[in-house]
């Protein structure tokens, strides 16, 4: 085991080797650790491969030190900064440039269909009696 690396630690590696589930990356000659494919970036990573390659020289963070098992979990994740959140709206509201615009589009009122339904009501009571 070597006792020259420590949780916390901050240094370069070289990415050995790709799985769906994460990447290798060489610390030293001796040493090796994973990067978990939810430790590679900020967000969802669907393909590791999308975001890093064998042979990539990346930044990484010592998570944890398994020294029974001699495993180290890293991440490039906790090197980088992490995104700023767009503020969300609620739910039920509308972009501004929704609420601008004139009712004309979508959805009618009661109050504007009223009318027509007494006129078209009309019009078929007349047919009716008409034919009966």
């Amino acid at each position: 085991m070597s006792e020259k690396f420590e949780t916390g630690q901050v240094l370069e590696g070289k990415v050995t080797g790709i799985q769906p589930y994460g990447a290798f990356v060489a610390l030293d000659d001796q040493v090796q650790g994973l990067v978990h494919i939810s430790e590679v970036t900020h967000g969802y990573v669907k393909d590791i491969n999308e975001h890093l390659s064998e042979g990539d020289e990346v930044k990484v963070k010592i998570l944890n030190i398994d020294e029974e098992k001699n495993k180290y979990s890293l991440s490039i994740r906790a090197t980088q900064e992490a995104p700023k959140k767009q503020p969300r709206r609620p739910r039920n509201s509308q972009p501004a440039q929704a609420q601008s615009q004139d009712n004309s589009a979508g959805f009618n009122t009661l109050k504007d269909k009223l009318q027509e339904w007494i006129e078209q009501s009309e019009d078929r009571s007349k047919t009716y009696n008409k034919n009966n």
